[in-house]
């Protein structure tokens, strides 16, 4: 295999980089260097269901919970490239999504334990070298008080660098969702995706930016 430089090995290297660039680059190309960093994804509330222990099944796949299948709902993929400001891959992050069910149960028990069995709920992947992550999930429904959106964390060698909320663009109740309005237009177009049909369910395409 070849040798890959540790997470934190990678980004001193990296880093290292940047500074020698900004060093030997002309002073009147400095701010240009600085304006050209990547915004990072906009944070957002946790919620209240986030699993209080991980489940034995959290691979990609949440419509298939050990050998349970679920078939309700409109199947969808959530995938995208994690990158830091400076557009380079997180390599070694994990990402980490969760959500309610069709019928808008978490697998929880804050929510009554309530939710489908067949449904996962909860799905994690690490990233590779490319940046690249992919989920097959449900289109996000929605449950009492709040838009269809899906949870999404980020973790680097057990700490957290992002946890952030993921709408589907066009769903009539963004607009009456408290946390969507808190958004400025900068932050709904960073969180806010398609979900574009396709032949083997929706596919949403959605870039994480973190600062790492």
């Amino acid at each position: 295999m070849p040798n890959v430089p540790s997470p934190s090995r990678r980004h001193l290297l990296v880093g290292g980089a940047s500074v020698l660039a900004a060093t030997a680059a002309p002073a009147w190309l400095t701010p240009a260097l600085a304006q050209s960093a990547l915004r990072p994804t906009p944070s957002q509330t946790e919620g209240p269901f986030y699993p209080v222990a991980l489940p034995a099944d959290s691979d990609f796949d949440l419509l298939r919970n050990g050998r349970a299948t679920y078939g309700k709902g409109q199947p969808a993929w959530v995938e995208g490239v994690l990158t830091d400001t400076r557009g380079v891959p997180v390599s070694g992050a994990v990402v980490q999504i969760w959500q309610c069910d069709q019928a808008g149960h978490y697998h929880h028990p804050g929510d009554g334990g309530k939710a489908d069995p067949a449904f996962q709920g909860f799905g994690q992947v690490a990233v590779g070298r490319d940046g690249r992550y992919r989920f097959r999930t449900l289109r996000p429904a929605p449950y009492s008080g709040r838009t269809p959106h899906i949870h999404v964390k980020v973790q680097l060698d057990g700490q957290d660098l992002l946890t952030t909320q993921l709408y589907v663009a066009g769903d009539p109740g963004n607009e009456r969702d408290f946390l969507w309005r808190r958004l400025n237009a900068e932050g709904r177009a960073a969180l806010t995706v398609p979900f574009v049909p396709g032949t083997d369910g929706a596919k949403a395409t959605f870039p994480i930016i973190v600062q790492a």
